[in-house]
């Protein structure tokens, strides 16, 4: 099974992100222009402050009556210290176990405390179902 440094050297090298601040407006609006489903959301200074994704706006924003266009981006974010992170030695395996039990979509990958990308549930099955033919072929 490939390790998820193999899955982000596979997929696009561009990880998108937003400054907190932002509105949850831009955030949907770069995630639509991008066709992705979450943004890394990084301060001013390059650190990673949480992550932000469709499902985020879904129940913090819709849901609580709230406007994407005056809503910060911080405010429903998931904060650093909350989320769910693998690095690039874990298995594609790994990422799926832990998105499931978990809950999430979305993995960011740190290594050495740096940010390299993001792996989601559309990386993850789309790994195990090449594995699943290459191995059915041979």
């Amino acid at each position: 099974m490939k390790s998820v440094k193999e899955v982000l050297r596979d997929k696009a090298k561009e990880a998108w992100s937003i400054l907190p601040y932002a509105s949850v407006y831009d955030a949907l609006k770069l995630m639509g222009e991008k066709q992705i489903g979450a943004l890394m959301v990084i301060d001013d200074h390059g650190k990673v402050a949480g992550i932000i994704s469709e499902r985020d706006y879904a129940r913090k924003v819709i849901l609580k009556g709230k406007t994407s266009k005056d809503t910060k981006v911080e405010e429903i974010m998931t904060p650093a210290a909350e989320m769910y992170a693998v690095k690039p030695a874990n298995s594609v395996e790994e990422c799926m176990i832990l998105m499931t039990g978990k809950h999430v979509r979305h993995l960011p990958v740190f290594e050495n405390n740096q940010f390299v990308g993001i792996v989601s549930i559309g990386d993850v099955v789309k790994s195990i179902i090449s594995s699943r033919e290459r191995s059915s072929s041979n």
